[in-house]
């Protein structure tokens, strides 16, 4: 009976013991706090849409120094005018949101991998590898290689500077552009996005 019970008793503590190294591999600063499947979310104000953002997953993790979210496997971002128009489209491969850096309290996004940032009102889309967004100055930047692209031609540089909404995007260093007239007078620009075409009777 004696040998019995030693012979358990030496089972829960090996059993125990093997846990507990198990237990101290695990890496707390690379394990994500939580995990979400198919993201949708949509930010208001008043009853009024101002955006939605949709990845097929997110993760967030908490640090000593930093929290943050990422978006290993895509993001999209949608933005829209006060009057409820879709203005603004974000895509990117990645992304990441620092949502507090213990330290200073900030808040920052960046994309990166095949970021495209397309105005549908303005019909320009920019194309780069790498954006980042500064929520406090609502401002979005990159130094990489940009190409812009709209109706008037086909810009590209180094460095870019706009308000989030790409309304007014700036080329720092730009290079080898092309540009072309149109001499049609008549020719209605048609926002394609927000455009609902005649109703059926």
């Amino acid at each position: 009976m004696a040998t019995a019970l030693l012979a358990v008793a030496f089972v829960l503590v090996s059993c125990g013991k093997g846990k507990l190294r198990e237990a101290d591999k695990i890496d707390l600063d690379s394990t994500p706090v939580q995990v979400a499947h198919d993201m949708f979310a949509v930010q208001t104000r008043d009853g009024q849409v101002l955006q939605r953002m949709e990845a097929p997953l997110l993760e967030r993790y908490s640090t000593d120094t930093l929290d943050f979210e990422l978006f290993p496997e895509g993001i999209s971002v949608f933005a829209y005018t006060p009057e409820g128009l879709l203005e603004t489209i974000i895509t990117a491969n990645q992304a990441r949101h620092i949502t507090s850096a213990k330290k200073s309290k900030g808040e920052s996004w960046e994309a990166y991998g095949n970021v495209v940032v397309h105005n549908a009102i303005k019909r320009q889309t920019m194309e780069t590898d790498t954006i980042y967004w500064d929520r406090k100055s609502e401002e979005i930047y990159t130094d990489c290689y940009v190409k812009l692209f709209s109706d008037q031609g086909l810009m590209q540089g180094y460095g870019m500077r706009s308000d989030d909404r790409a309304r007014n995007a700036i080329l720092l260093k730009p290079f080898d552009s092309y540009g072309y007239s149109q001499e049609d007078s008549t020719k209605v620009a048609i926002d394609s996005v927000n455009f609902i075409g005649p109703l059926r009777k």
